[in-house]
């Protein structure tokens, strides 16, 4: 069981058993910082009535201009105790209604690892379809072991990875235009956001 509420600044330093998971997209405190300052309406998190311990938690924005104008999941995340239980498709429904309600956005974007099959299925079964490739999106430089849910070593993650840009029309966009998937890779310097 776990309860969904809006994300406090002081949630920043309870959050690490969450942020921690190798395909978590993690930043510096002041990225953190700016982001909630800016976008505090994107921002929740799953607690744990119990121990009251964050359990999950969604960042975004909203972005672009005229056509391109669109809501962007920043990161999305469960503690893999809690996965399975709902908590991913909650978050990605609040962002999707407030960057459509809120923001009157096109469409919702995300970006994901090419290896991270497991979540571009869950995002597949939420709505996303690929639009476009960008290549090299991803540089670690260290490969870090990669653990399935039970915490079991699968593998390392590739040093250098190509990211895909996965897009979900909003209510605005009636013919679907903005989703149609690119046909061709780009790279992170050719994107507009």
């Amino acid at each position: 069981m776990t309860t969904i509420r809006r994300f406090r600044m002081t949630d920043l330093f309870r959050f690490n058993s969450v942020n921690l998971d190798v395909l978590t997209a993690t930043y510096g405190m002041p990225f953190y910082f700016e982001y909630f300052s800016r976008h505090p309406e994107y921002f929740e998190a799953s607690i744990c009535p119990h121990t009251s311990s964050i359990t999950g938690y969604v960042m975004g924005k909203a972005e672009g201009r005229d056509k391109s104008y669109h809501g962007h999941v920043t990161a999305v995340t469960v503690a893999p105790p809690y996965r399975r239980l709902g908590l991913a498709a909650a978050f990605m429904d609040s962002l999707e209604r407030i960057s459509s309600d809120v923001y009157n956005a096109f469409f919702v974007d995300l970006f994901v690892r090419e290896s991270n099959a497991a979540a571009q299925t869950m995002y597949g079964r939420f709505g996303y379809g690929t639009y476009r490739r960008v290549l090299g999106y991803y540089s670690g430089g260290c490969g870090p072991v990669v653990f399935d849910d039970s915490g079991i070593p699968r593998g390392l993650l590739p040093e250098d990875e190509d990211g895909l840009d996965m897009r979900k029309a909003l209510t605005r966009d009636l013919t679907g235009e903005t989703v149609v998937p690119l046909g061709r890779p780009v790279r992170p310097e050719d994107l507009e956001w």
